[in-house]
């Protein structure tokens, strides 16, 4: 380690958050990001622990404690400390195939774990893994590094995704011919129209592409794997096909008045939002408007936080977010200790946004939706909700969510986003391919394998386990791309943790 006091003689500092009334006026990421000799500072304060916890990725009581990657933490966490820049991006690359993303997005299951934050504040790892990705892009470590040699095997990823750019990545470096096909007009998957651009700007993601096409991988949009090209083509074209196509089947809330007009999923939502802020920045109007509009979001996790900071935005008249489940603690419970996944209420961007703008929390806990209401002309005017209650279920013992008799409440609404997640892979997609499915939908392979059961044909990330995090993604992606390889040339060498 290189500091042993460091975590003593240094406070937790990360970068400084715009005000959330200015940062409404614009579309772009707001952090103002230290200082490298401040940032150093902060690699200082990792304790290199006998047992590192933030790389661990573990299921503790059911949840992942750590990084999924095993991202080598407190080697480049002191690397940064000691400014060995080129060495801690080394150590970087050698788990994680995307930095640039993680480091925006990732929810930090590392920081979460750090024996630091035991009795403080964790270690700021995550910006600390920022530092090193954008010095590596501003210093050229992150150049486009081709290939030296090529197998001539050929493999085709639907999807482009976190999921399948990073089977894609693994598989070009081994040297084999890689084509990645998408069906939207620009690639990223949920990376580029499922993440608002304020949380991951998409000159991040067209970036990182560019090196990736630069070391050979060939990327194809506007290509619907399943309609646009024959599922026998692409098989007699290919030596292995993946599978990256996510979970992309929205979870509806099927109550009285859903055909009322003005009820859209969340994903269509910040996916019209953020096409046409690229498009055209905003000035084509293709895309769903909450201007001067009441709007009722559906859904506590983070797809119903990015709908509130765009609803707002765009110029709501006011925002609620309804949540099933009750507010968590806002420390830990005795029941609930460290390293386990701190199951305490988190008030995220849009969150402060709208408590900045209209004097409070937009959430509304422990409620779901009895009836969406409609005016003379099928459009919507209101959501009528009820709260729920938990019982002790008498057949089964267990608790249950109930209705509160006499807690019905009607909220004025002209526009609702459902942002209750995601139900397995696309019907179309696996049927073109005869995929077997298991009991939720998700393409079927055997435990601890990646192969479907058709002849070489592959899947990884959501389409394989249902909606996840992008840093599990990423790691399905090498660990998937490891098996493909294996069984292109009988044997692998591709290091994935």
């Amino acid at each position: 380690m290189g500091k042993p006091t460091g975590f003593l003689d240094y406070d937790r500092k990360t970068s400084a958050a715009e005000a959330p009334k200015e940062r409404i006026k614009h579309f772009n990421e707001f952090h103002e990001h230290l200082p490298m000799e401040e940032q150093q500072k902060q690699g200082a304060r990792c304790m290199e622990c006998g047992v590192p916890f933030c790389q661990a990725g573990a299921a503790i009581a059911g949840m992942t404690s750590g990084c999924p990657l095993h991202n080598l933490v407190p080697e480049w966490n002191d690397l940064v400390y000691t400014g060995n820049w080129e060495r801690a991006y080394n150590r970087l690359k050698k788990t994680n195939n995307f930095p640039e993303f993680t480091s925006r997005v990732c929810p930090a299951l590392c920081e979460n774990a750090c024996t630091c934050g035991l009795n403080g504040d964790a270690v700021a790892t995550k910006e600390n893994e920022y530092a090193i990705i954008e010095n590596a892009y501003k210093t050229g470590l992150a150049d486009a590094n081709p290939p030296k040699v090529r197998t001539n095997k050929t493999v085709a990823v639907v999807g482009s995704g976190p999921a399948g750019l990073a089977v894609a990545d693994q598989l070009n470096k081994r040297g084999h011919n890689v084509t990645v096909f998408e069906r939207s007009d620009r690639l990223g998957g949920l990376l580029m129209y499922g993440i608002p651009n304020m949380k991951l700007e998409k000159h991040i993601i067209d970036r990182k592409i560019k090196v990736m096409a630069e070391e050979g991988v060939r990327f194809v949009t506007n290509t619907d794997i399943g309609k646009d090209a024959k599922s026998k083509k692409l098989i007699e074209g290919f030596d292995r096909i993946v599978f990256a196509c996510g979970a992309s089947n929205p979870r509806d809330i099927n109550v009285p008045g859903r055909d009322a007009k003005g009820i859209y999923f969340a994903v269509d939502f910040l996916k019209g939002v953020t096409k046409s802020l690229l498009d055209s920045g905003l000035t084509d109007n293709a895309y769903v408007s909450a201007k001067g509009k009441h709007v009722v979001i559906i859904g506590g996790g983070d797809t119903g936080n990015d709908c509130v900071g765009t609803s707002i935005r765009l110029g709501a008249k006011s925002v609620t977010q309804i949540e099933m489940m009750p507010k968590a603690p806002d420390t830990r419970a005795d029941n609930n200790p460290w390293p386990e996944w701190p199951k305490v209420c988190k008030t995220d961007y849009g969150q402060e946004e709208a408590a900045a703008v209209f004097g409070h929390d937009p959430r509304i806990y422990e409620t779901t939706v009895k009836e969406f209401l409609k005016d003379k002309n099928g459009n919507l005017c209101g959501v009528k909700t009820v709260k729920l209650m938990w019982e002790k279920d008498q057949e089964s013992g267990g608790m249950v969510m109930k209705e509160a008799a006499g807690s019905e409440q009607t909220l004025e609404a002209q526009l609702v986003l459902i942002a209750a997640g995601f139900l397995g892979s696309q019907k179309y997609v696996t049927d073109a391919f005869k995929l077997a499915l298991d009991a939720r939908t998700n393409v079927k392979t055997e435990s601890g394998s990646f192969k479907t059961s058709a002849d070489n044909i592959f899947v990884a990330g959501d389409m394989h386990t249902g909606q996840s995090l992008v840093v599990k993604a990423i790691r399905q992606g090498r660990e998937c791309a490891r098996e493909v390889d294996e069984s292109l040339m009988g044997y692998s060498n591709m290091y994935v943790q």
